[in-house]
């Protein structure tokens, strides 16, 4: 009996012990910057780092391989970083160029891989090759040669990589943009030293036998950052506007009205789940539709079209990164778009596919048409709508046809109508059934 209890006794010790020595061991959550540092990574960045705290990891590692990307992005995530509790640390694997360089600066340290690089840190705007004005070029120098100063590496270096005319020998001539190996950075102090792997970054952090886990972003984060690409964004914009011609040129709704609200969709919810655009942008938009909508249903072209078309140009260059960029988008999209449009037109008309939807017969007395202005007669007759009333369209009463308009409701094709008044040209029309208004 003695003896069973020592045995249960010496269990629930090792037990003990070995759940210690597990909780012991450090938890580390690596993070991957792969590609473009853009507004979708920084919704990644921001659920990584809670959870690496919810986890009680003793750091966080950003493990670096990108071309740069978005200035105010890598400004936010470098709050985020300061603002965590926990020690992230930077290690460049391929390369950590322009917003890239500036993260792994702003990092508790970063290391390279051999092979890798860092610097080439000067801004340009956002699709073109031009720099950006002295004022925000001295700022992002400012703000590159401040992280570089909090963590005791040389701001001289740090400033070359942005602005040329900075000419530091053996290093960078005055005409080119400093970019530093891993082996020239760790020889400058710039770095914290050069590692082959993970295994060895996590010893030169005393870290080794940590327990790592990898945070990757999950598919609507990553499909949120594809579709805020300003080529993406842009092309989604102009098939938007493409299937709203289409739709508009077509009778009833089909289609091409379904496919111009997914595109919008994808727009404004790739933007919103970026964490780019907010509500105020969206509601906007629906409040553009909304005039246009009215405005359909209204004779001649006022002030509900030209405030909905405001509204809803408005609402797109907001929901971009930038208000540069999101006016670019809109022209470009309205450009493509148009083109698109015109095109489409003229191959449909010219193989008849568009008679299907569209009445191209002249108004003609040949055809059945009255020109008389005399329309009081009509007043109570009925007759059978030819084409769909949206609200206006073509009736046939008594075996003339007449240009019509509904009272603001649509009434689709061959559906029996009553003429209901008469104001100058316009002949006003009910369908048999409904209540008056």
């Amino acid at each position: 009996m003695i003896r069973r209890i020592c045995l249960l006794l010496f269990f629930i010790f090792a037990v003990f012990l070995s759940s210690r020595a597990f909780s012991g061991s450090p938890l580390v959550h690596v993070m991957p910057v792969e590609g473009q540092i853009e507004p979708g990574w920084l919704v990644f960045l921001e659920r990584a780092v809670g959870e690496a705290e919810a986890a009680g990891a003793e750091a966080v590692i950003l493990e670096l391989n990108t071309p740069g990307g978005f200035i105010d992005t890598a400004l936010s995530a470098k709050t985020l970083m300061d603002e965590t509790p926990l020690p992230v640390y930077a290690y460049v694997k391929q390369q950590a160029l322009s917003a890239g360089a500036y993260l792994a600066l702003s990092a508790e340290g970063f290391y390279m891989a051999p092979g890798s690089t860092i610097g080439a840190a000067e801004p340009r705007i956002l699709g073109g090759g031009e720099v950006i004005d002295e004022k925000l070029l001295s700022a992002w120098e400012g703000e590159m040669k401040s992280v570089a100063e909090r963590q005791g590496r040389d701001p001289r270096l740090a400033a070359a990589m942005v602005r040329r005319g900075i000419e530091i020998e053996s290093l960078v001539s005055a005409e080119e943009l400093l970019t530093l190996t891993a082996g020239q950075a760790e020889e400058l102090g710039f770095s914290d030293g050069t590692v082959t792997s993970r295994q060895d970054l996590l010893e030169a952090l005393g870290l080794e036998g940590a327990a790592v886990v990898e945070n990757n972003p999950s598919g609507w984060e990553q499909l949120s950052g594809w579709l805020i690409r300003p080529t993406v964004a842009s092309a989604v914009l102009s098939l938007a506007f493409l299937f709203l011609i289409i739709e508009v040129l077509t009778a009833g709704f089909g289609i091409a009205g379904l496919g111009s609200i997914l595109c919008f969709g994808l727009y404004f919810g790739g933007h919103f789940f970026a964490g780019v655009a907010g509500w105020p942008s969206i509601f906007l938009f629906l409040f553009g539709i909304i005039l246009l909508l009215t405005e359909a249903f209204m004779p001649g072209f006022g002030i509900f079209g030209i405030g909905g078309l405001i509204a809803v140009a408005v609402s797109i260059v907001l929901t971009a990164a930038s208000a540069a960029q999101g006016l670019q988008m809109l022209l470009v999209s309205f450009l493509v778009s148009g083109v698109m449009g015109f095109v489409a037109y003229k191959v449909f008309q010219r193989r008849g596919t568009l008679r299907r939807f569209i009445l191209f017969d002249a108004a003609t007395r040949e055809l059945g048409y009255s020109s008389s202005s005399n329309y009081q007669k009509l007043v109570g007759q009925q007759g059978q709508t030819i084409t769909p009333l949206r609200p206006s369209g073509t009736v046939e009463i008594q075996g003339t046809r007449y240009d019509v308009v509904s009272q603001g409701e649509y009434i689709e094709a061959k559906a029996p109508v009553v003429v209901v008044g008469v104001e100058g040209y316009r002949i006003i029309v009910r369908k048999v059934g409904d209540p008056s208004p």
